[in-house]
């Protein structure tokens, strides 16, 4: 009992040496799981799914609470949370100091937080992560814009982490790095207009031609008709005939 229990724990700490040592090799640490954000598009002008990603660096808490602010120097005239299960979202609007233009109008107020709060069975807990999908836009129209996106993680234990720590281009990552995204050149329909730029096409007048498709199927069904009457006549007269 004694060899098998030192045999198991030895297992146990080769592979967290292991998997310790694969991160190390990548270049990343078991304490380099930030939280992060991807997303489905950064095109100038555009509209984009940006999805968090949240992990749990605790070892006796758990994430109860996340929130995210959003740029108050381009606002989104949109801003849209997906459910999570076990999550409230609550997105808070302020009044602009200026109005702002976003896209082809003006806003005077926009979304600048969102709050998600975990129910008791649903916080993340050690050694598990959580995503929230928000969808926003229009995108800021310059390209190679950074949008930041500062994060406040709250814990059970009554501990926040703030992820809002700018990054810089070829310097060191901080500690505590706020997710980002940059924007890219506007996507094109292969004209030189932009994707998905609203404009008029004109449609070509379309001339009403005689059509023989109805008529036919009249001349079919009419035929149909006098043969059938041919027969019910010539069964009639047989009848007749007969008696």
């Amino acid at each position: 009992m004694t060899n098998f229990t030192s045999t198991a724990r030895w297992t146990k700490g080769a592979s967290a040496a292991a998997v310790a040592a694969g991160l190390m090799a990548t270049g990343l640490s078991p304490a380099a799981a930030h939280v992060s954000a991807t997303a489905t598009s950064t095109a100038a002008g555009g509209y984009t799914q940006i999805t968090f990603s949240v992990p749990n660096e605790s070892d006796t808490a758990s994430t109860t609470k996340l929130e995210l602010t959003l740029p108050e120097d381009t606002p989104f005239a949109s801003v849209r949370t997906q459910p999570v299960e076990g999550w409230n979202a609550e997105i808070t609007e302020e009044e602009l100091a200026t109005p702002a233009t976003v896209g082809e109008g003006a806003i005077t107020e926009a979304a600048s937080t969102i709050t998600w709060t975990a129910d008791a069975e649903h916080a993340i807990a050690p050694g598990e992560f959580q995503t929230f999908t928000i969808s926003v836009g229009p995108l800021p129209g310059e390209e190679g814009k950074q949008i930041v996106l500062p994060v406040s993680q709250t814990y059970t234990d009554g501990r926040t982490v703030a992820w809002d720590q700018p990054a810089t281009e070829g310097g060191e990552e901080p500690e505590h790095p706020a997710p980002s995204l940059t924007v890219t050149a506007a996507e094109t329909d292969g004209h030189g207009a932009p994707h998905g730029a609203a404009t008029v096409a004109e449609q070509p007048e379309q001339t009403s031609a005689p059509s023989t498709g109805g008529n036919t199927l009249g001349w079919v069904g009419l035929i149909a008709g006098l043969l059938g009457l041919a027969a019910g006549l010539t069964a009639l007269a047989r009848t007749r005939r007969r008696g």
